[in-house]
């Protein structure tokens, strides 16, 4: 996965946790190894057996997902993640060593995800965050802020970015999920927040940071924790903090800004996002509040007025065109209640 797919370093990691997690279960479950003393995080599988691993069924992956599900609280992306890695690693079994003549897992199916609304930042939200930026690294952390909030990158691209990565005039050079580039340019509200950081920029602190765009006060790469940190200290200075944010969150508020505000075509977003397929983008049209809300307001029967209603206006503009009193109908009918 690393070397030949390109995946993240942190990718093929959560695909090691997942199999060893289900290796661990399927010892537990052949053997008889009650599975609450020891947990199955105690359990060895160094000595696990070939026979025992080609063993498996499509039984046991369900039964596995039910139990990190039940005892563990696993939700569906978690499972799901849980479910490509069994399916990956049995085609390997059979496809590439050959040890297996078809794979059990090949019908497994991904649990459902629920699809929800991101969360996200409205307009004046994103500004006060902004205007709240401060500190000693209030020039570094109000560019870092301002990517985010304007280009949609994910963390790893923002901490990616280096020196080299800006190309002529705005554009800007991103790596992200399979090491796929993508360029993404750079708005006015960017490229001043660049040049003010860069004025200050710190000295690397090593010849091989010199590349690095972000670094700490010291002159070390700044790492995606930090950044987390950052992001998190400024919503707190704008009274935002407890609600969720988060640098991932910034960069849906990104989006749904440029989809609400600037009308972005929603296959222009696809590429800015660096989506691969167009139904993850997708979801950003169902958060257009305003435009739900003229939508809803352009329906022909809008103007729409219920019966009773209907009736005390006629009866309104009757009185008024013949010179009658016109009746306080409210108070007759407070009247005829008290009665």
């Amino acid at each position: 996965m690393l070397t030949i797919k390109g995946r993240s370093s942190r990718t093929v990691d959560a695909y090691y946790t997942d199999l060893r997690y289900f290796l661990r279960y399927l010892k537990a479950t052949r053997m008889g190894i009650p599975m609450e003393t020891p947990t199955l995080e105690e359990i060895s599988v160094s000595d696990i057996s070939q026979e025992l691993i080609l063993s498996a069924t499509l039984s046991d992956a369900y039964a596995f997902l039910g139990y990190t599900q039940t005892i563990h609280g696993n939700n569906a992306a978690s499972r799901a993640r849980k479910a490509s890695s069994l399916r990956g690693f049995y085609r390997y079994l059979t496809t590439k060593t050959t040890l297996l003549p078809e794979n059990p897992m090949d019908s497994l199916e991904t649990p459902s995800k629920k699809k929800g609304l991101p969360k996200y930042l409205s307009l004046e939200e994103s500004q006060s965050l902004l205007l709240a930026v401060t500190g000693k690294q209030q020039a570094r952390d109000y560019c870092i802020i301002t990517f985010l909030l304007n280009c949609g990158m994910r963390l790893s691209e923002l901490v990616g970015i280096r020196m080299e990565s800006f190309r002529d005039g705005n554009a800007l050079c991103l790596l992200g999920k399979g090491n796929k580039e993508r360029i993404v340019f750079l708005n006015d509200a960017c490229l001043l927040a660049k040049e003010a950081y860069l004025s200050q920029r710190p000295v690397p602190k090593k010849a091989e940071y010199k590349n690095v765009f972000f670094l700490t006060s010291h002159g070390t790469p700044l790492s995606p924790r930090r950044v987390e940190q950052i992001v998190e200290q400024n919503l707190a200075l704008a009274g935002l903090s407890g609600r969720g944010f988060s640098p991932h969150k910034l960069r849906h508020t990104a989006a749904t800004l440029m989809y609400q505000y600037g009308g972005v075509d929603i296959r222009v977003l696809k590429e800015i996002l660096g989506h691969v397929n167009l139904g993850t983008t997708e979801i950003y049209t169902h958060v257009a509040n305003q435009q739900i809300r003229e939508a809803m307001e352009k329906s022909p029967l809008a103007g729409q007025t219920p019966p009773l209603q209907a009736t005390k206006t006629a009866d309104r503009l009757s009185n008024l065109s013949d010179g009658s009193p016109v009746p306080d109908t409210d108070a007759t009918a407070k009247s005829d209640e008290k009665k």
